[in-house]
């Protein structure tokens, strides 16, 4: 058992300040993975500083239809609020889908965003991990890997990113609001988790002691008429083979608008561009649906282990706007 300090705090100046003050300091918000990770010996902190008095807890409406997150609130909550059913369902069901009612009721969305990888070697402490112990390497690469990334890797990391809602949250632009010692900052989300490229040790753009405050979701009409889509290997708690965020809009029998964004498949939650594009103007038809994914998943680089993910992510990518697309015709 590795020591350490323990504090709460009152106020959000108080907290970064006590996380500044220490190399090893970090914040505890519901501590779901967190925890864990300090019993495995993962993680290492000198410092816990407890942030759950902090009123950072509220789900508010933005002026024209947006929503302020803040970062405390729990995804149980969430889930559940009138403004995230009504105008973002994609978000609520990937809330309900991504953990099981005990973790729901007491995991935060900050939290829930900084979660790290469930790739085993990073977890156990022991094998090479560049995202634990940078340089050390990457065990995956050639041992067992049927839940990796398969875009957005590198020859020092292919680890996939777990979150469900940080997912839907992609598809529908939303923007990370932190405060640190240099005062505030607005992050945009495709922003906010970056490729593991050669530093897969910096996970996020964030400075030490710097905390999240709110995640803001802008005004989406499209988001109205969306569907958060997982496909895993058992239908209780699990993470995502792959997951699929999509919003259509269509009209006159073709996409006016599409949010398009993929989880279990990368590195990051990744928002489907090329797919979009394809999709924008096009036929609201399963063939063009099939067209658009396959542009998307050109550039994956599959494993032995986890080249089904290509296929599947397509089929996936299908079954989503399909399933939105049916019978409409607005």
């Amino acid at each position: 058992m590795r020591p350490f300090g323990y504090t709460r705090a009152a106020d959000v100046g108080t907290a970064i300040t006590a996380v500044r003050e220490h190399p090893g300091g970090a914040f505890l918000a519901g501590g779901t993975t967190e925890v864990d990770l300090v019993r495995q010996n993962v993680l290492r902190p000198d410092l816990l500083v407890d942030i759950n008095d902090l009123p950072l807890d509220r789900v508010e409406d933005l002026p024209g239809g947006g929503l302020r997150i803040g970062a405390l609130a729990r995804m149980s909550d969430v889930a559940q609020a009138d403004g995230v059913v009504g105008r973002f369902p994609l978000v609520s069901q990937a809330l309900l889908l991504g953990a099981s009612a005990q973790l729901r009721n007491m995991a935060s969305m900050g939290g829930n965003l900084c979660q790290r990888v469930r790739c085993g070697y990073f977890r156990d402490a022991v094998s090479p991990c560049n995202k634990r112990e940078p340089g050390s390497g990457c065990a995956a690469l050639t041992g067992f890997h049927r839940g990796h990334a398969v875009l957005g890797t590198s020859d020092r990391c292919i680890a996939a990113y777990p979150s469900d809602v940080a997912v839907a949250l992609t598809a529908v632009d939303a923007v990370v609001r932190t405060r640190g010692p240099d005062g505030e900052r607005n992050i945009p989300i495709d922003d906010f988790f970056l490729l593991p490229g050669d530093t897969p040790h910096r996970e996020r753009p964030l400075e030490h002691g710097e905390l999240i405050t709110a995640i803001e979701v802008p005004a989406v009409p499209v988001a109205r008429r969306s569907v958060y889509l997982k496909v895993r290997d058992r239908a209780s708690y699990e993470f995502a083979l792959v997951s699929v965020a999509a919003a259509v809009d269509v009209r006159d029998g073709a996409v006016a608008d599409v949010r398009l964004a993929l989880g279990g498949v990368a590195t990051k939650p990744w928002r489907a561009r090329a797919a979009e594009r394809s999709l924008l103007g096009g036929p609201a038809a399963p063939a063009a649906f099939d067209e658009a994914a396959a542009r998307e998943l050109a550039a994956a680089e599959p494993r032995p282990q986890n080249a089904f993910k290509v296929e599947l992510a397509r089929r996936t990518i299908v079954r989503a706007l399909t399933a939105l697309t049916n019978g409409e015709d607005r």
